[in-house]
């Protein structure tokens, strides 16, 4: 097993990788709206959130020689499922016309007390 790190995602907030890399796939962690510069949540609205969470996945793949249109599966955790449609409006931005399994699911809390995490497998 291969363990990813980029400086261009942010750093774990706890005891793992950002991804891990086995027989062709990446397995990353889930992302939160932590811009890499500066260590801080981006914003309060969903919409930022939700593409600073697709930018630093796209940035832990690209470490691992990988891309969004390589994704096969994410999964997103959302605190309020109001915010379902937003979500995919701005995940429909990112995939286009790539349309990688997704399950969605709300939780009571995120990390950070953020309103998103996303995290996915992709082919190499």
């Amino acid at each position: 097993m291969n363990y990813l790190k980029t400086d261009r995602a942010p750093e774990p907030i706890g005891p793992y990788s950002q991804a891990t890399e086995m027989n062709g796939f990446i397995f990353t962690s889930g992302q939160i709206a932590i811009d890499p510069s500066s260590g801080e949540i981006i914003s309060s609205k969903i919409e930022d959130q939700t593409r600073q969470v697709i930018k630093n996945l796209q940035e832990v793949l690209l470490a691992g020689n990988s891309s969004l249109a390589k994704v096969v599966k994410t999964t997103i955790f959302l605190s309020d499922m109001n915010n379902f449609a937003k979500v995919n409006d701005i995940y429909r931005e990112y995939f286009g016309s790539s349309k990688p399994a997704r399950s969605t699911v709300e939780v009571s809390r995120l990390p950070k007390n953020v309103l998103i995490e996303i995290d996915c497998i992709a082919t190499k």
